[in-house]
């Protein structure tokens, strides 16, 4: 019998090597021009002096808040995720937990934004309700999602990167390696050329 390690490192491969981009209108997209398509969006978000926001739910808001320091200080383009503690329950208990994303992004977010939804499940109605908002302000979105198929974040961006997995640790694995993949393109950081170790960005 295989041991548990090669059996997930190989559900791993499986799922990086059957991502699923689709746009707007469900298209299908291959990975590559995905990755081509959110580096030009973020190359004039930057010059357009726009900002790139973050959406995201447990292991999903770690990422997001991982993402937005790592754009806004290797990268240089300004980023935001919403989870400061008392930004979250102060929204969650005034407003509701299901505006705690849609509030700051229509308190911060203007037309020609970007924001970038996490959700494995891709039906977090938090979630939704924040691609709601960005699009009634004229922001562009891409989603992130995982397990079904037909999940409903999946429809709604005019980017859809779906990871086909249906358990949790590798759905969000596959997230933070495509989250990486984008920011590392964008910067020119190749592993595969590297001759030594990446200094970090002053």
């Amino acid at each position: 019998m295989k041991s548990f390690w090669l059996k997930y490192s190989q559900s791993m491969a499986n799922a990086l090597g059957s991502v699923q981009a689709t746009d707007v209108a469900g298209h299908t997209l291959s990975l590559e021009r995905a990755l081509e398509l959110l580096c030009e969006w973020t190359a004039s978000l930057r010059d357009a002096d726009g900002t790139l926001h973050f959406a995201g739910n447990g292991a999903s808001a770690n990422m997001a808040s991982h993402m937005a320091v790592d754009w806004t200080k290797n990268a240089r383009v300004r980023a935001f995720a919403y989870n400061d503690v008392a930004f979250l329950t102060a929204i969650g208990n005034d407003l509701g937990y299901d505006h705690v994303f849609a509030g700051p992004v229509e308190w911060y977010a203007r037309k020609g934004d970007l924001l970038a939804t996490i959700s494995s499940s891709g039906n977090s109605s938090n979630v939704l309700r924040a691609i709601e908002t960005a699009r009634r302000k004229g922001c562009r979105i891409v989603t992130l999602s995982g397990m079904k198929a037909e999940n409903a974040s999946r429809r709604l961006g005019d980017l859809n990167v779906f990871v086909p997995a249906l358990t949790y640790g590798i759905v969000e694995s596959a997230h933070q390696v495509l989250l990486h993949a984008w920011l590392d393109r964008f910067m020119n950081v190749c592993e595969w050329q590297a001759k030594t170790p990446q200094a970090p960005t002053a």
